[in-house]
């Protein structure tokens, strides 16, 4: 089983352990009067005079300046025993539970005092002394915040113990999803100095930080009670920087550059917009907090639509990562707007969608992470192939200089017993060929001879273009015995490739140096050996191989213990 079906898997048994095994429940509703007390609310209830509802559909208690009274009545069979009365989803404000002589207890998302903790929801304790059949009177104090819709739910203790804990598994589940994809994208980011991951690392925790305080998972399990009393002003500036984060990531992570630029400058303004709002959130300035408030939403609206528009114009344009961009965020912005819609009273019956929106969290969490990953794997595979061009001799396709004798450096620096050989070839009287035939002709002649020598050597040998009509290969295990045969072969081998030159000189042909390692040798001194054993081969009359000298003059001696080649004349 996939984890995508572990994660619905884990949804589906929440919400069955949500809507089963609870006590029928009726409700009522009014807004709190002055000189309100308990007993007055109640002779309401049973006069009939206030508003009914379904407590086990989401319902929106417009709050007054005073608050809201909420009545809940049990219905039969009841069964006296040990209960607990649940608010989901979590209202950020003040709920307190009345008897019929007074406040009782009072409750709160961040409230750290009481013994008894809901999570993901509140949840009020109610001991076996209590009648199974007693009406239960709620209110709810004002909030700064909207007001959201909310659910009752009455049920034993045990079947809350089951629903509690099968919602701890699965709110952590996707949390710590969450929150692993944002610390491997941080590692990634310092390690491959990307700020594509940064942003997303960003993203992916504001989003983690406003479902931690909308489900109340930072306040209960994890008690971080320095948030207290901050869910506002946190959760405003999470979702002000979320924004601003996914905008500066899909920039880079869509190449809006590329492919959608018109749509670059406008997502760009909207992160600074997002940024900005933060910074009044925080500003401590009445004027300019409210008016980054009465901000944020517009600006989440019009954000979410854009880089929706941005996504779908560069996927259809051709950007591959666009489509993992929408693949993990469209699931993620339809629950937004389901989610809105319920404000509003619509979707009564869809009480799960807030903790869809944790299960969605980690999808796209994980979406993009593969997104990343996919761009990584293209990053690293454009870098390999500059590498390999860097690398070739453009006209021949075989190493260039710089990479020939990188390459060798590290042939010899590896400890072998193994005999090594370098051959050292000039094709002979080339400057008449591309006098008298053309550059074309010189170029023909050059990807001909380097195609023929390739095909005589070995894979493992070493084989690149020193420069103009020279080339150069080390032979890993060959003595001077075995690397004058394979030079005598070569030689043979450009001789039938009958390139003509000149009426002079009818054919190409090459002289090949072969110079045979020693102890104390490096790179620059094994070449010149062998380029000067060329030379001999060239004073010998061409077309032939020459093994280089027994002795060394002062020049090659001094070649060898300094490492430099002395500049030739031309």
């Amino acid at each position: 089983m996939c984890w995508a079906q572990r994660a619905l898997c884990a949804l589906a048994l929440l919400c069955s352990g949500y809507l089963h095994a609870a006590t029928p429940l009726a409700g009522a509703w009014r807004d709190v009067r002055e000189g309100d007390t308990p007993s007055r609310v109640m002779k309401d209830f049973r006069q009939g005079s206030m508003h009914r509802f379904d407590p086990t559909l989401l319902q929106r208690l417009p709050q007054g300046e005073l608050g809201s009274w909420v009545v809940l009545d049990p219905q039969p069979p009841w069964v006296q025993e040990e209960r607990v009365l649940s608010i989901y989803p979590p209202p950020l404000g003040i709920v307190t539970l009345y008897d019929h002589n007074g406040p009782g207890v009072a409750l709160a998302l961040d409230d750290f005092q009481a013994a008894v903790h809901g999570h993901g929801r509140l949840a009020f304790l109610l001991g076996r002394e209590l009648q199974a059949s007693a009406p239960l009177l709620l209110k709810f104090e004002p909030s700064a915040r909207i007001a959201a819709p909310v659910s009752f739910r009455l049920q034993g203790w045990a079947s809350y113990l089951r629903q509690d804990a099968r919602w701890l598994v699965f709110a952590t589940a996707a949390l710590a999803v969450m929150l692993a994809m944002a610390l491997m994208a941080l590692c990634f980011a310092l390690i491959l100095r990307d700020v594509t991951f940064g942003w997303y690392a960003g993203y992916i925790l504001c989003y983690a930080l406003i479902q931690g305080i909308q489900t109340g998972f930072v306040y209960h399990p994890l008690e971080l009670e320095w948030l207290a009393g901050l869910s506002i002003t946190v959760g405003s500036a999470a979702v002000a920087l979320s924004v601003a984060f996914a905008s500066l990531f899909m920039i880079r992570f869509c190449e809006l550059q590329r492919f959608a630029p018109l749509l670059r400058i406008p997502v760009l303004a909207l992160a600074v917009g997002m940024v900005a709002v933060v910074l009044m959130r925080c500003s401590q300035v009445d004027t300019l907090e409210a008016a980054g408030q009465l901000l944020v939403n517009p600006l989440l609206t019009i954000g979410a639509t854009l880089l929706l528009l941005a996504a779908i114009v560069a996927a259809l344009r051709g950007s591959r990562h666009s489509w993992f961009f929408l693949a993990g965020w469209t699931p993620l912005l339809a629950l937004t707007a389901l989610t809105s819609a319920q404000i509003s009273g619509a979707l009564p019956g869809l009480a799960w969608l807030n903790d869809a929106s944790l299960a969605a969290g980690a999808f796209e969490a994980v979406v993009l992470s593969f997104g990343l990953a996919d761009r990584a794997l293209m990053i690293r595979r454009d870098r390999d192939e500059v590498r390999v061009l860097a690398d070739k001799d453009s006209l021949t396709q075989v190493l260039n200089r710089r990479a020939w004798n990188e390459a060798a450096i590290r042939a010899m620096s590896a400890p072998s017993p193994r005999p090594q050989s370098l051959l050292f070839l000039d094709l002979d009287h080339f400057k008449i060929l591309n006098d008298r035939r053309g550059h074309a002709a010189g170029d023909e002649a050059l990807v001909a001879v380097s195609h023929a020598l390739r095909e005589e050597l070995r894979p493992a040998d070493l084989f690149g273009r020193y420069g103009g009509e020279e080339f150069v290969a080390l032979l890993d295990g060959a003595g001077a015995e075995e690397a004058m045969q394979v030079a005598t072969r070569l030689c043979r081998r450009i001789h039938r490739l009958e390139i003509p030159v000149d009426s002079e000189h009818p054919q190409l042909t090459a002289s090949i140096g072969v110079a045979v390692r020693r102890p104390h040798d490096s790179i620059d001194s094994l070449v010149a050996r062998a380029d000067q054993a060329m030379y001999d081969a060239k004073l010998n009359g061409r077309n032939r191989a020459s093994l280089q000298r027994r002795e060394e003059s002062a020049a090659q001696r001094r070649i060898t213990r300094t490492g430099r080649v002395p500049q030739r004349a031309p």
